[in-house]
């Protein structure tokens, strides 16, 4: 094969991977096997599925031991914004029949991780996704978004004070609607509004000590949404 035609299959190829990637925006294929097992399974008590992005996802992969043995269903796709997981959101939580919902988002919205994206753009998709939650009896856990004082991958665009206001409206939204708070930023918070240095390697994504700080916030976040789905039924 001569050089020419190398390159033209090369073209090929990459352009075939664009095209699928393109095709499937929001990543529905993902856990579209591992939904497929758990689906038939709505009697297991109290199953709690995680929605959310590289945070979500990290905590499986740095902290697995959080997640065994316990009913806790992780369907975090890592660089997604809300959009994303609002298209996916029926088949990998609705559809897995679930007590409670967590949902971590908004970060990568800030960041412009799919394109320009305003604070009310991320609240009406996170408003959409609780209200698809209520709809099908399912408890939200509305979850605070990390503090960031900058990101790796786009330096300069000072996401700290919107992130700061980004948790306030979540957090009247939670109140207003039933659904619990679930407030990691004040934990984890240093003076810049950013993510304490001892709590992460970048600035954005938990390490280990970060999530062990996340660990007792949300149980006691799910706790009380356990507690409402009981009362409601």
């Amino acid at each position: 094969m001569n050089l020419k035609k190398l390159f033209i299959t090369v073209l090929l190829v990459m352009s075939s991977v664009l095209i699928t990637e393109a095709q499937d925006w929001a990543n529905l294929n993902r856990f579209r096997e591992d939904n497929a097992k758990l689906e038939n399974a709505r009697t297991c008590d109290d199953r709690v599925v995680f929605m959310g992005n590289s945070i979500t996802q990290g905590w499986i992969d740095r902290v697995p031991g959080f997640f065994a043995g316990r009913p806790y269903i992780n369907r975090g796709i890592g660089g997604q914004t809300t959009p994303q997981m609002l298209l996916r959101f029926r088949q990998d939580v609705i559809h897995l029949w679930p007590k409670v919902v967590v949902i971590l988002a908004g970060v990568n919205d800030i960041a412009g991780n799919t394109g320009p994206s305003t604070l009310e753009m991320i609240e009406d998709n996170l408003q959409s996704m609780t209200e698809l939650a209520q709809a099908h009896g399912i408890q939200v856990v509305l979850c605070s978004v990390l503090p960031a004082y900058d990101f790796p991958w786009r330096p300069g665009l000072e996401p700290a004070p919107k992130v700061v206001e980004l948790n306030k409206r979540i957090q009247k939204y939670a109140g207003q609607k039933g659904a619990v708070y679930c407030d990691f930023f004040s934990a984890m918070v240093d003076e810049r509004d950013g993510l304490s240095k001892e709590l992460s390697e970048d600035g954005v994504h938990p390490n280990e000590e970060g999530y062990a700080i996340m660990a007792p916030v949300v149980e006691n976040s799910i706790a009380r949404a356990l507690l409402m789905w009981k009362e409601f039924k």
